[in-house]
């Protein structure tokens, strides 16, 4: 098997077999989870990750909690004003093994017109060739971000005391990426 530091070339990002998603505490009770539907990236690194360049893009009208009425609220200016700001892009400034199977990614994600440093630890899940002749790598990796940081900033007061919906988000990323010839 391919190890972490052995990985060389361009990868891009299968959005078939990959998920980007996050997760808000709503109603101080529950938690709500979403995913955006419209996303693509790529990677490029050499053996020992040098000079790794990880970017992603999601399309923010392609939010998706499985409630319309939601989905639309949070196209909104309330939230994310997708109008303005179609777009949420990460870029990383650095790629480091944290130790053989982990991955630490640090860089600029971009939500809403804000751009702000964020560190996204990932575990390498291996790499495989797919029946199509196809290299494959697997990573899942979480962050947790705070969304006023990006001027989202919409809230409710609840009866009970707390908020209707939490400032911590955490992002979630299940990614199968295919080499490039």
């Amino acid at each position: 098997m391919t190890t972490l530091t052995q990985l060389d070339g361009t990868y891009v990002i299968d959005p078939v077999h990959s998920q980007l998603g996050f997760v808000a505490r709503h109603a101080m009770v529950t938690k709500v989870r979403g995913s955006f539907t419209e996303w693509q990236g790529q990677a490029s690194t050499r053996p020992g990750l040098d000079d790794a360049q990880i970017e992603l893009t999601a399309q923010m009208a392609s939010i998706d909690t499985r409630n319309a009425d939601r989905d639309g609220h949070l196209k909104t200016g309330d939230f994310f004003a997708v109008e303005e700001h179609p777009t949420l892009t990460f870029r990383s400034t650095s790629v480091e093994a944290a130790d053989e199977d982990s991955l630490r990614v640090t860089g600029d994600l971009t939500i809403k017109g804000v751009t702000k440093p964020v560190t996204i630890d990932f575990e390498y899940q291996g790499a495989a060739k797919d029946p199509f002749g196809n290299e494959r790598i697997g990573f899942e990796g979480a962050t947790t971000i705070n969304r006023q940081d990006f001027g989202i900033t919409f809230n409710a007061a609840l009866e009970t005391g707390g908020v209707l919906v939490s400032d911590k988000i955490q992002l979630e990323l299940e990614v199968s990426a295919i080499k490039q010839a």
